[in-house]
């Protein structure tokens, strides 16, 4: 006797539709996802090479940008030059030594602050000493491990050998060397001029820290906050007067606390004998407005303050493809600072 035909229950029909639409949706989702993370990857992928072939690019400019090795006893640090087009081997031309911040390398820094292109028009070289990711993970100067067995005199040993070196290959006038830097970079400068200040006709700190205010990692970020008073310069004003270099602070209202710029150029202008000028406020455009107050012994300005409001941890006026340390919206930094610079080479 023939089996009777039993039609499905309703749940039945339900349920097989349920799971084929189910594992239907699950292999659409597999491949889904799996385009998705392909995607993903090639993307990640295509941006490291593109970083990678960046960072072998030299910076905007049109001069030469010319690689160089410094080796001391805390080792060795790369270097870049930027040499503008039309500089004669018997000519004597301004130095400007650059020292990047924290995640920053030599490259990242020129294309940041553009200053190879204000070399091209006032015709100087710029020095892009390289901290090592060996002797410092966040790629920043270790400005204050002054401890006997510290790295920073060994950083500092490096840098003026890179120097040195610069003025024996290329045509630079000795005379007129200058060093600025952004945030460690800064600190390193001012450590750099403390220790060598008869090489240096002028100097610019850009968000950056006393020299003497932190011996450590820790009391460095302490420092960074506000919250440790800064060391005094060991210089009286006659040898202030003799042989130091004039000063230059840019600083912001934030991350690295503003009150670090104030103490950089009172600690200049104290051991200088300095008196504090009345401030004027600046505008220009639609850019963030700055207080600039100068320090003067007699009429000579032996330090300058340049206070910037709504400015966070970045290069002022920097380029806007120049990353996290370059704000496009403040005052053009770079322009100040070799402003600074050339007016003291004149002088």
């Amino acid at each position: 006797m023939p089996k009777r035909y039993r039609a499905p229950s309703w749940n039945t029909i339900m349920s097989r539709g349920l799971s084929t639409a189910t594992k239907k949706a699950l292999r659409a989702g597999t491949r889904a996802v799996k385009r998705a993370s392909t995607r993903t990857v090639t993307h990640t992928v295509t941006k490291a090479i593109k970083r990678r072939v960046d960072a072998k690019k030299p910076p905007p400019g049109a001069g030469r940008w010319i690689r160089g090795l410094a080796v001391g006893t805390a080792g060795a640090r790369r270097f870049r030059v930027y040499r503008p087009l039309g500089i004669r081997a018997n000519e004597r031309v301004p130095l400007l030594v650059m020292l990047h911040g924290c995640g920053q390398d030599a490259r990242s820094f020129a294309v940041s602050t553009r200053m190879n292109q204000i070399a091209d028009r006032e015709r100087f070289l710029v020095l892009y000493p390289e901290q090592d990711r060996l002797s410092n993970a966040q790629g920043c100067w270790n400005w204050f491990d002054t401890t006997a067995t510290g790295r920073a005199f060994g950083e500092v040993e490096l840098i003026m050998n890179a120097i040195d070196q610069v003025n024996l290959l290329y045509p630079v006038d000795p005379a007129r060397v200058a060093v600025a830097g952004l945030s460690a970079g800064a600190s390193m400068a001012v450590l750099l001029v403390s220790r060598h200040p008869e090489r240096f006709r002028a100097v610019a700190m850009h968000s950056g820290i006393p020299t003497g205010t932190a011996h450590s990692t820790l009391t460095a970020v302490g420092a960074m906050h506000g919250f440790l008073g800064a060391g005094r310069l060991d210089a009286t004003p006659t040898v202030m007067a003799k042989s130091w270099p004039f000063l230059l602070v840019i600083h912001g209202d934030s991350v690295v606390a503003a009150s670090n710029g104030q103490a950089a150029v009172n600690a200049w202008a104290e051991a200088a004998g300095a008196r504090t000028c009345a401030s004027r406020n600046i505008q220009r455009g639609k850019r963030y407005p700055m207080t600039v107050t100068d320090f003067k012994c007699g009429v000579k300005t032996v330090a300058t303050l340049v206070g910037i409001e709504s400015l966070g941890h970045a290069w002022s006026g920097g380029s806007a493809s120049g990353g996290d340390f370059s704000d496009a919206r403040g005052p053009d930094a770079s322009r100040m600072v070799w402003a600074f610079v050339a007016r003291q080479f004149r002088a």
